[in-house]
């Protein structure tokens, strides 16, 4: 059974690495969803904070859904890393102390 294991290719392993780091980045996408729908849903505060923190873990599945049925690698990480700066920049103007 060892040896099954040792016969697999570096490229491979690292290619399966890399798609779990970014199942990993997801949840840190996911987060910054769910305080921008914190912060724009029309109800109460706490109403939209639990509104957000249970859609989000939809989102997180769907997400780690899509990191491993995208073909190419290089799609996965370029959307996660221009969603969450888009979603940390929302983020960071809607919250009520960032002063802009």
């Amino acid at each position: 059974m060892a040896k099954a294991t040792a016969s697999l290719p570096i490229a491979y392993r690292l290619h399966v690495a890399s798609r779990v780091l970014a199942a990993l980045a997801c949840y840190g996408l996911t987060s910054l969803i769910s305080i921008v729908l914190a912060l724009i849903w029309p109800i109460p505060q706490a109403q939209a904070v639990l509104s957000s923190i249970m859609v989000s873990f939809a989102i997180y599945a769907v997400l780690i859904l899509w990191v491993f049925s995208v073909k190419n690698l290089r799609t996965v990480w370029l959307s996660i890393i221009i969603s969450g700066a888009v979603f940390g920049l929302l983020a960071w103007i809607l919250l009520p102390e960032a002063g802009v």
